[in-house]
């Protein structure tokens, strides 16, 4: 048996220089993978370039019914007919043209597409499935892809459903979709999805970190997003209808609509709240409401006016109810005996401003509600009437609930909603009136009770235990109005205009100022006037 041959190091590594290079073997193993990865490379390029070339031969037979169109710049007008999703359940059957946005997408498998289109308060659920000549696979990739958000137009045949879509508003039936042309897409990231920003707190706080919670900076900060929840949409509608029925029951009471300046040369009732504003070379004052305009009006013998206008308050109050720019409903009347005149004409407006949002609105208050779940809005009919009482009969309602009597020369914020749970209860209604306020309360036009000089004619008005209308009978006597005016340190000659219209005459009259933001808020308990304010403006925010 031979001995090993012992290997003699060359020179290199005799001298502690870098070994020798890989062996011939080693050369071998390499060469033969390096032509195995050249040959697998090969051969994926190969199934690759059929694979495209099957796909570049695969005629898309549905490229007309299908992608992004033109910019709308009016080119053509084909008076096709769009319907509204509202409308589908009656349209079983039919083939319909429908301009939506996609609330969501899902993919099922690679024949099925669903889609949720929405409008406004409505959605329903559409369907897209591959069939030959008609819907293609890359008609389905390219649907599955849409963002959502994105408006599409959409033709299709409304079918019935077995069951009912509980995901749509109208579920008893589907689209079938034939055709689908994109008309204006997302550009970038949304910064929430509308269907987060739909959904109720509770069902949040109950996920476990499922849903996203979108907060209400965040809502305001993107505004545009913010508003299309079907929330938003019904909250909206409801904003408008206020102002209808505002409209419509005082022009039936004989009012005509008046319009007033917002720049003004005063402030209207005290300088701390009050708007300064450069006006040519010197200063002018964001209106505080329509009050002297609406005096003015009744000594020009409009005798009954009402306006619907921007109120500007300079008040640095960050609380769920105040906003430096809000909406104002008033009104002006004149006055034959008795300012109750006036208190019960608001009253009865109001009362015909909840039943016209309970009677026409009903669907939209159902849809608030899932967001905003709250009970119902209470109001008292009937023989007995609204609840009224004085302000001395408020106080003596929060001192029997334990408020000390020393602390209610003012019914406070707190006090207030103390007040509205107490009357709740026991007389169960949401809505009341207060009379007889002190007259250290009220601004300077206001007159003063004919018996007792510390309390005046005036009201407020009052839902779920928070202010929505302050008013009062009006002083019309130009002599008495200055004497009330520089008790209340306002110097009359700042205002000569205004004093001069009762120097010429004026009827008696009295009115109100309601907040409509206010009144929204408060009849869909949506705990914060921001809701209720499609751009809403407060110390802290004038964007966007």
């Amino acid at each position: 048996m031979s001995e090993p041959t012992e290997s003699i190091p060359t020179t290199e590594q005799a001298a502690g220089d870098a070994p020798a290079g890989p062996s011939k073997s080693e050369l071998k193993k390499r060469a033969k993978a390096l032509e195995k990865e050249k040959k697998a490379a090969e051969k994926a390029a190969k199934s690759a370039e059929l694979a495209a070339a099957k796909e570049a031969a695969e005629v898309d037979f549905a490229k007309e019914f299908y992608g992004p169109l033109p910019l709308h710049q009016s080119q053509s007008r084909p008076r096709r007919s769009r319907v509204q999703i509202s409308s589908l359940s009656s349209r079983d059957g039919e083939t319909v043209l429908i301009r939506a946005r996609i609330h969501t997408t899902r993919a099922q498998g690679s024949k099925m597409v669903f889609l949720n289109l929405r409008q406004r308060t409505d959605s329903v659920q559409a369907l897209l499935m591959q069939t030959p000549e008609k819907v293609s696979k890359q008609m389905l990739r390219w649907t599955a892809g849409l963002a959502t958000e994105s408006i599409v137009l959409v033709e299709g045949v409304v079918k019935k459903t077995p069951e009912p879509i509980k995901s749509a508003s109208v579920g008893d039936v589907e689209v079938h979709i034939s055709q689908l042309f994109l008309v204006s897409d997302v550009d970038g990231r949304l910064p929430f999805t509308v269907e987060d920003a739909n959904r109720p707190d509770a069902e949040v706080e109950d996920s476990d970190n499922q849903f996203n919670r979108v907060l209400l900076d965040t809502r305001l900060n993107n505004r545009v997003v913010d508003l299309r929840t079907q929330t938003n949409q019904a909250i909206f509608k409801l904003q408008s209808g206020i102002g209808g029925l505002f409209r419509e029951y005082l022009d039936s009471k004989g009012f005509i609509e008046i319009h007033s300046p917002k720049l003004q040369g005063a402030a209207t009732e005290s300088g701390a709240s009050v708007f300064k504003v450069s006006y040519f070379k010197g200063n002018a004052y964001l209106a505080q409401s329509p009050q002297l305009a609406k005096q003015m009006a009744i000594a020009a013998d409009f005798e009954r006016v009402y306006e619907i206008g921007p109120v500007f308050r300079a008040e640095n109050a960050n609380t769920h109810r105040h906003m430096t720019e809000f909406m104002g409903l008033d009104l002006e009347m004149t006055i034959e005996e008795h300012y109750h005149e006036v208190m019960e004409l608001l009253d009865e407006l109001f009362l015909s401003i909840f039943r016209g949002l309970r009677e026409k609105y009903k669907t939209e208050i159902e849809v608030i509600s899932k967001q905003f779940p709250c009970e119902e809005f209470k109001w008292r009919e009937g023989p007995e009437g609204t609840l009224k009482f004085t302000f001395k009969e408020a106080v003596d309602l929060l001192v029997e609930d334990g408020v000390p009597r020393e602390e209610l020369d003012d019914i406070n914020t707190e006090n207030e909603k103390r007040l509205g749970r107490i009357v709740r209860a026991k007389y169960e209604t949401d809505y009341y009136i207060i009379d007889k306020f002190p007259m250290e309360l009220r601004p300077f036009y206001t007159m003063p009770d004919p018996t007792d000089p510390t309390l005046s004619n005036s009201y407020d008005f009052f839902m779920r235990g928070e202010e929505i209308l302050s008013g009062a009978q009006r002083i019309h006597d130009p002599a008495f109005l200055m004497e009330k005016m520089r008790l209340k340190g306002v110097e009359p000659d700042s205002m000569k205009g205004y004093v001069d219209a009762f120097r010429m005459g004026c009827a008696p009259h009295g009115g109100g100022g309601i907040g409509l933001e206010r009144v929204l808020m408060l009849f869909l308990k949506l705990n914060n006037i921001r809701r209720a304010s499609l751009f809403p403006r407060d110390p802290k925010r004038l964007e966007p």
